[in-house]
């Protein structure tokens, strides 16, 4: 599962903000521990435990004391912003210098993003 090039605990917060955005996991909902992190997946308890700090930090787990970790209420909306924020700089932009290198015009992008067909 954890196989990138990024650090583990990076893999692991990266893997439980996909899971928040897409559903899988719900506000209020609770996750894996560190410990039942670390039992399935082989790895120090630590590496989890950097990875549910880092997402108590961003809003987007919080802990109830002796019960665990759970999803913040409204952390999906919060993870939503940031990856809209980031978007178009990080996303469309590089793309929109590439089809101008390339030489595809903006028709041709329009075309493609609204029917999903070549011209």
């Amino acid at each position: 599962m954890f196989d990138g090039r990024d650090p583990l605990y990076v893999q692991i917060a990266d893997q439980i903000r996909a899971d928040v955005l897409s559903g899988a996991l719900a506000a209020e909902e609770q996750v894996m521990s560190t410990t039942q992190y670390a039992t399935t997946f082989r790895i120090n308890p630590a590496t989890a435990a950097k990875a549910f700090t880092e997402l108590v930090d961003e809003g987007v787990l919080y802990k109830r004391r002796g019960i665990g970790m759970f999803v913040a209420e409204g952390a999906r909306e919060r993870l939503l912003e940031q990856r809209r924020a980031t978007f178009f700089t990080d996303v469309v932009e590089p793309m929109l210098e590439q089809a101008r290198v390339l030489g595809i015009t903006t028709d041709e992008i329009v075309a493609r993003l609204t029917t999903g067909e070549q011209r």
